[in-house]
């Protein structure tokens, strides 16, 4: 395994969202009603641990609304289900110029293996998840509930 770099952390942007998709080359791989879309991105030196920190985090996310209207109940309270797509993007570096730089990101394989170690601690939390297709070139769609959007670094 890799060494940690001093910054360098696993990255998710979650939207609350009253359903959401995901669709390669026009065909609908992954699909959720209610619940999160979670943009996730590993960052080189992330391993199993953060993965495994990082699903715990969205699994307990308290972002849905008790019966006060209080954002006060996680997707384990909901029944929610998570839609989760990987997004390298967010590791975009754009200290320099305007053109973002992304070799924070985690080399591909390193990548993919991280992004399914994801999906797996999160359904492993008793959260249904759908999934995206590492790497392809995929169109999501969602209607944000909320709007509801959290930045999270593990």
């Amino acid at each position: 395994m890799a060494l940690r770099r001093p910054g360098a952390l696993m990255r998710a942007v979650v939207q609350r969202v009253s359903q959401a998709s995901v669709s390669v080359g026009g065909a609908v791989v992954g699909e959720i009603g209610a619940g999160v879309l979670v943009l996730i991105c590993a960052m080189r030196g992330d391993g199993v641990a953060e993965a495994d920190k990082m699903a715990g985090k969205v699994a307990r996310l308290r972002i849905f609304r008790d019966a006060a209207g209080r954002m006060n109940r996680s997707l384990a309270d909901t029944g929610g289900a998570a839609l989760v797509v990987s997004q390298f993007t967010l590791a975009a570096d754009m200290r320099s110029g305007n053109r973002p730089g992304f070799s924070a990101a985690a080399e591909p394989d390193e990548g993919a293996r991280l992004y399914q170690r994801f999906a797996e601690a999160l359904a492993g939390a008793d959260v249904p998840v759908a999934m995206g297709q590492f790497g392809a070139d995929m169109a999501v769609a969602l209607v944000n509930d909320g709007p509801v959007t959290i930045w999270i670094e593990v």
